[in-house]
């Protein structure tokens, strides 16, 4: 049976990998978080180990090595800013890493996580859930035969945040990224993964609760706002909804609302069939992102997207 270990068991994405390693026949061992609100644990793995200390659960996973009962892969869903010491803490404790994303915040951190895979032979996989994404995968398709070079897309997701969210360590940019990375990241893995790397990227709007922007991929002109502020939300859906999200491709719309119950399973099981997306594969993302961090705002640069438009002076 495969032996996992779990960073981040109180966190919010910490049960869509238990249920995970539970659905591929995994074995949860040991399960670390600051936070002891992990009672869903029971729900999947009640005899695993939990730690509250990072030091004792470090040793733990350093006393099943030494029994030569070590761990194959250890999940992180800690917070973005710790990805990173994670990843190589899982890799020096020869196991493989199983990173939420923003696998890290900044590209120059992914060049040395590629040091130290290669130093332990060890390798570093990451969740990019909407490139298994059925309605994703049948866009990438499209695209691919399409030979208009004219393609224009909007994108917008907007998920409601109550002010705990702010409080928070996501509400804190040095340790998130911001909006455009903590709710965005796999957004822009799409764009990358469907239209190719950015060649433009211009800042439109960076503030606490939204972010907007716009980019060209490869063919594409693409208008993006993402929002955590339930003002943001149309009036048509904002008593029912916390959530809308939206791609428009040429004016169409492409539904994708729907299919994401069991994209950690399957995340899951391309890594243990050797089809897991590594550093290469998230460097694209990666990189707008923090390429977003580090302009200046620009809001008459480019096109603007229309949920954008009240929010700039």
């Amino acid at each position: 049976m495969i032996s996992f270990a779990l960073i981040g068991a109180a966190g919010y994405v910490a049960p869509r990998h238990m249920k995970a390693i539970k659905a591929i026949g995994g074995d949860l061992k040991v399960a670390f978080d600051p936070n002891d609100s992990v009672g869903v644990i029971d729900s999947y793995f009640p005899e695993a180990n939990f730690f509250v200390e990072f030091e004792r659960f470090d040793r733990h996973i350093d006393k099943l090595r030494r029994r030569h009962e070590k761990i194959d892969y250890i999940s992180i869903c800690s917070p973005n800013y710790l990805h990173d010491a994670h990843c190589r803490f899982a890799l020096r404790s020869d196991a493989d890493a199983i990173c939420e994303k923003p696998l890290v915040l900044n590209p120059w951190n992914i060049d040395g996580l590629a040091e130290i895979q290669n130093d332990t032979g060890r390798r570093i996989s990451t969740i990019l859930q909407l490139r298994l994404h059925p309605a994703i995968r049948a866009l990438k398709e499209k695209i691919a035969a399409s030979p208009r070079n004219d393609i224009s897309l909007d994108l917008t997701y907007i998920t409601a945040r109550g002010r705990w969210y702010h409080s928070s360590w996501k509400g804190d940019e040095p340790k998130s990224g911001g909006v455009a990375t903590n709710i965005g990241v796999h957004l822009f893995d799409m764009l990358a993964f469907v239209f190719g790397p950015a060649q433009r990227n211009v800042v439109h709007l960076r503030q606490r609760e939204r972010a907007a922007g716009y980019l060209e991929c490869g063919r594409a002109r693409i208008r993006w706002f993402l929002s955590v502020d339930r003002n943001d939300l149309p009036s048509t859906i904002s008593k029912q909804k916390t959530t809308y999200r939206s791609i428009l491709l040429n004016g169409e719309e492409i539904e994708f609302s729907d299919g994401f119950a069991d994209l950690h399973t399957r995340s899951y099981e391309e890594i243990l069939a050797g089809r897991g997306f590594g550093l290469d594969d998230v460097r694209p993302s990666v990189e707008i992102v923090s390429n977003f961090r580090s302009r200046a705002e620009e809001p008459h640069v480019g096109d603007r997207h229309p949920f954008a438009q009240r929010h700039l002076s």
